[in-house]
């Protein structure tokens, strides 16, 4: 059976699972750990990406993150590839380092955000990583320490969770770990790991009970959220996939990109492809990035390929284009 398609949107929040291959370590020490920091929050800052929380356990991570101007797709694989890249070098290891690929779990954040810090934080107790809340609050390799204040983490929006607990800071941070404290005898929680209609439900007790009265819920394995939220939500990526369809359908691939970026700006083609940093050309290809990722659905390491470039700075390309597009209100398709 195929696997489902991704679903992603600025402002989305993810609870994002990566684990070791069969199992197996994905973090052998803390150099491993601190070597995942620098670059989990050099890509954060650098995508525009919001994170309220994380944990690192031997051989799997969580990720609660919110959707920035760049892709969690693309987040992620820059993020992943990368750590890969560096333990297998470090270890003299080769082969797949995770277990297929990353769960992400697209989540409604008013019913779920709060819930999804506090899992994903007290995930190093449940691993008896530390042995109590105590030394969680100083744990360097979970969030909980960044929003406790016993470590900083620039990257970590910790502001953003405090303010659900009060106003003023000291007093919302206590309020805040007399809620971590509160979770801690509920134990693992498949309802906020898997998604579907079950789970968002609340179990099946919960949804036989909406059955009997009659109440419908629309369910998916990739979202965590009430009905009318997963609804929405499948609309909104059936309207994005029925686009991407449409322009398909019209010719627009790469050349037809290519050449209307290239009308537009009136340049020849053949200078959006040529090398170089030429303003003009810096312009047409950011332009390109834009309309080939955001609406025709080329992932970043395809364009890389062809254009010659990183990842990394397809996905600047991409975020340029699209402030180029806005503010000079230049559009794939003329209306």
């Amino acid at each position: 059976m195929p696997r489902k398609a991704r679903i992603d949107a600025p402002g989305a929040l993810h609870h994002i699972i990566v684990r070791g291959i069969e199992r197996r370590r994905i973090f052998y020490d803390d150099q491993d750990r601190d070597n995942f920091i620098r670059r989990l929050g050099d890509i954060i800052t650098d995508t525009e990406t919001f994170c309220f929380a994380w944990t690192l356990i031997p051989n799997h991570l969580h990720l609660v993150l919110r959707t920035g101007k760049t892709s969690i797709s693309t987040v992620m694989s820059r993020l992943l590839t990368g750590h890969a890249v560096y333990y297998n070098r470090r270890h003299r290891r080769h082969g797949q380092l995770y277990q297929n690929r990353f769960k992400s779990i697209l989540c409604q954040e008013d019913t779920y955000l709060l819930e999804l810090v506090r899992y994903s934080h007290l995930n190093s107790m449940r691993a008896k990583l530390v042995k109590d809340l105590k030394e969680l609050d100083k744990y360097p390799y979970s969030g909980h320490s960044a929003i406790m204040a016993k470590k900083q983490r620039n990257f970590q929006d910790v502001e953003y969770v405090l303010r659900f607990f009060g106003k003023k800071v000291i007093a919302a941070r206590r309020a805040y770990r007399r809620f971590v404290n509160k979770g801690i005898t509920q134990g693992r929680r498949p309802d906020l790991v898997g998604g579907g209609l079950v789970r968002s439900a609340g179990g099946w007790s919960a949804l036989i009970a909406m059955r009997r009265d009659q109440v419908r819920m629309k369910g998916d394995e990739r979202i965590l959220g009430d009905g009318e939220f997963t609804q929405s939500v499948l609309d909104l990526a059936k309207e994005r996939v029925e686009q991407r369809y449409r322009l398909k359908a019209q010719g627009y691939n790469l050349d037809k990109v290519t050449l209307r970026v290239a009308n537009v700006l009136g340049m020849e083609p053949s200078q959006i492809w040529a090398p170089g940093k030429n303003p003009k050309t810096v312009k047409a290809r950011s332009l390109l990035c834009y309309w080939a990722v955001r609406q025709l659905g080329f992932s970043a390491t395809e364009l890389s390929k062809r254009l010659g470039i990183s990842q990394p700075s397809v996905s600047i390309s991409v975020k340029r284009g699209e402030t180029i597009a806005k503010a000079e209100r230049l559009n794939l398709v003329d209306d």
